[in-house]
């Protein structure tokens, strides 16, 4: 049942990305580009995904358990620090750049565009980078 929850939830994530624009590159370019040809559509987009987290993140606090049974992570720190911020700005960077952030990057490998796959790559790389510097 777990896999089966898991699959259908990355379906319907990866939709929404889809469907939204946010594999679009050069619509997150132009929703980044707001002292050029902004476009602020995909400010719904965050929105629709802030509001139903902001429900989920307080349903969850009130349970000790997942509805799958599990136990939820414990919560991250609240803390500001260089690594965070340094992680932000990267973050930041390579999405302005790229295009992509990584659930849409993951997404766009399903209909194969070379630049959401130099992306994935990269991300994994920059992800073994970070755990050998941690």
């Amino acid at each position: 049942m777990r896999v089966f929850v898991s699959l259908l939830s990355g379906v319907i994530f990866g939709l929404g990305l889809m469907v939204s624009g946010m594999t679009d590159t050069q619509k997150v370019r132009g929703f980044l580009d707001v002292f050029g040809a902004w476009d602020p559509t995909l400010i719904f987009v965050l929105g629709g995904a802030v509001l139903p987290m902001v429900v989920a993140w307080r349903v969850a606090a009130k349970r000790k358990t997942s509805p799958m049974g599990e136990a939820y992570p414990g919560k991250p720190s609240t803390r500001l620090d260089g690594k965070l911020v340094l992680g932000a700005l990267l973050f930041g960077v390579g999405w302005g750049l790229g295009g992509f952030c990584p659930g849409p990057a993951m997404a766009s490998l399903s209909y194969g565009g070379w630049g959401g796959l130099v992306f994935v790559v990269a991300m994994f790389v920059g992800m073994a980078i970070e755990r050998r510097l941690a």
